[in-house]
């Protein structure tokens, strides 16, 4: 018997690719924590504007508190019960006002002195020229 097969008898075989899926996403994970740790935080934090070094502290944090929220899962905790839950909803909050920021920052600005001659050239003005021409409009064929 095979050391796959032991394991495979140690839980239920419909959680089997649940688990090796959970598997990867760990050895992801454990891959970018070594690229980020790589590097100091405060040369990252030289290369990004403030915006963005807000981005990566909320990333940051919110990723550690998804960590402990999936430890206490393991532990037979229960997470919506721990005070992770209110710290990761306080993340999100800040999440979400850093990205109307940002958003505010994407959107398009107006050019006054632009749209008003839009406008205007766009405005039906009548002269001498129009009121000389007959006002009926034209007539199209008539379907045989």
């Amino acid at each position: 018997m095979s050391e796959d097969d032991n394991n495979m008898e140690e839980y239920p075989t419909e959680i089997h690719d649940y688990l090796t899926a959970f598997e990867k996403s760990l050895g992801s994970v454990d891959e970018m924590l070594k690229t980020m740790m790589s590097v100091s935080r405060s040369e990252l934090l030289q290369k990004l504007d403030p915006l963005e070094q807000a981005k990566l502290d909320l990333v940051s944090v919110y990723t550690l508190n998804s960590m402990f929220w999936v430890y206490l899962a393991t532990q037979g905790i229960n997470p919506k019960e721990h005070p992770v839950k209110q710290e990761l909803e306080r993340i999100r909050t800040y999440m979400n006002k850093v990205k109307e920021i940002a958003d505010k920052k994407k959107a398009s600005k107006l050019d006054k002195g632009a749209a008003s001659r839009f406008v205007k050239n766009a405005l039906w003005e009548p002269n001498a020229e129009n009121e000389h021409t007959s006002k009926t409009p034209a007539k199209g064929k008539k379907r045989q």
